[in-house]
C-alpha cells in the first residue's frame, strides 16, 4: 500500500486555529511512534485478531466522543477522503485498508476543527496511554482497543511507513489521525499530525437497547353460543406469577337453564 499517498490531504485545509500536542510523546527516529511492547510497559496482552467487518462507531468515552464511521477511499488528490465538514464530527475508515480489529494497521482520520468550531477529533491529543476506544463493527462486535503510543509528527520530513505500519505485526492495531502542531492561516495548512496508537485488546457482542413492550390490543367481545348476547369481556391480563402453592382457578363452566 502507498503509505505515503494518505495523509496528503488529511491537514490541507479548514480549521480555524493549532491544534494542542500531547504533553507527552512516545517517539522514535524522524518523531515517529517507538515500537513499544505493551506487557513491559504494564499494559494489558494484545487479543486475537479477529476476522474483518466494517466499522460503523467509534466511542472515547474518556473525551465524550461517540461518531459514526464512514468508508472512505482516496480522494483525487490521493489522500483519504475526509468527511465534508457538514458531517465535522463523523470519522473516515480507510477502507482499503485492515478493517478495525483484523490483522494489521487499520486507520481512522477526523477533522480536528472547522473555520467555526471544533471538530470531531479535537480532544485527540489530550489520550493517554492506556485508555480504552470501542468500535462497533458491522458484525455486531464491539472491538476495544487499548492506546499505547501518542505521537506528533510532522508533515517535513514525514515517513509514513512508519506511521502507518505495524509496530507488530502478528496483531490487530488501530490508528486515529487528525491535524496538529502550528496552523498557518495563510497556507491554511497544518504543520504536523497528531496519531494515536492503539491495539486490539478486547471483543465482546454490543449490547442491545431495551425493547420497548408493546401495548395490549382490546379483545373483541366473544358471543354466547346459542344466544346472541356478547359475553362478559375478560379481565386484563397482568404478568403476576402465582406463588408457591397458590390455588388455581375454578374451570367449571355455569349451567344453562333450559326453558
Amino acid at each position: 500500500m502507498a503509505w505515503a499517498a494518505l495523509l496528503l490531504a488529511l491537514c490541507l485545509a479548514g480549521g480555524g486555529g493549532a491544534a494542542e500536542e500531547p504533553e507527552t510523546q512516545a517517539t522514535g527516529r524522524g518523531g515517529v511512534a517507538a515500537k513499544s511492547h505493551p506487557r513491559a510497559h504494564g499494559l494489558p496482552p494484545a487479543h486475537e485478531p479477529l476476522p474483518g467487518a466494517g466499522p460503523q462507531s467509534l466511542e472515547i468515552k474518556i473525551l465524550g466522543l461517540k461518531a459514526p464511521v464512514e468508508s472512505h477511499g482516496l480522494d483525487k488528490l490521493g489522500g483519504v477522503e475526509l468527511p465534508p465538514y457538514e458531517r465535522a464530527n463523523a470519522v473516515a475508515w480507510y477502507k482499503d485498508g485492515p478493517t478495525p480489529g483484523s490483522l494489521g494497521p487499520s486507520v481512522i482520520v477526523g477533522h480536528v476543527d472547522t473555520e467555526k468550531a471544533p471538530a470531531v477529533f479535537a480532544g485527540l491529543s489530550v489520550l493517554k496511554r492506556g485508555a480504552k476506544i470501542h468500535v462497533t463493527r458491522a458484525d455486531g462486535i464491539v472491538a476495544e482497543f487499548t492506546v499505547e503510543d501518542i505521537t506528533v509528527v510532522p508533515n517535513e520530513p514525514f515517513d509514513a511507513d512508519k506511521v502507518y505500519g505495524p509496530l507488530d505485526t502478528d496483531r490487530a492495531e488501530l490508528r486515529l489521525i487528525t491535524c496538529g502542531g502550528e496552523y498557518d492561516r495563510k497556507k491554511h495548512l497544518y504543520s504536523a499530525n497528531i496519531v494515536v496508537t492503539s491495539y486490539l485488546t478486547g471483543a465482546a457482542p454490543a449490547k442491545r437497547p431495551p425493547q420497548k413492550p408493546q401495548p395490549q390490543q382490546p379483545q373483541e367481545p366473544a358471543q354466547q353460543p346459542g344466544t346472541g348476547a356478547p359475553a362478559t369481556p375478560a379481565a386484563p391480563v397482568t404478568p403476576t406469577p402465582a406463588g408457591p402453592g397458590g390455588d388455581e382457578a375454578d374451570e367449571n363452566d355455569a349451567d344453562v337453564e333450559e326453558e
